[in-house]
């Protein structure tokens, strides 16, 4: 059988982690994507207050999911 995979990138963000980042990211995801496929951690970094403490992960994600017309 072929298929074919539409890939977006989307970015999560969490005061708590780079995992919790990935995770809020995929479950909004969710809500207007159908069959998503694979996710694919394509870049990570922490957003910094003034003071220079962490105020967020941020983790970005290649989601693929299946195209359809």
């Amino acid at each position: 059988m072929e298929s074919t995979y539409k890939v977006i990138e989307i970015v999560g963000t969490s005061p708590e982690s780079w995992e919790k980042a990935a995770k809020v990211a995929l479950k909004e995801a969710t809500k207007s994507l159908r069959d998503l496929r694979i996710a694919e951690v394509s870049d990570l970094d922490i957003h910094l207050g003034d003071d220079g403490d962490v105020v967020a992960y941020r983790t970005k994600l290649k989601v693929s999911f299946k195209y359809q017309d």
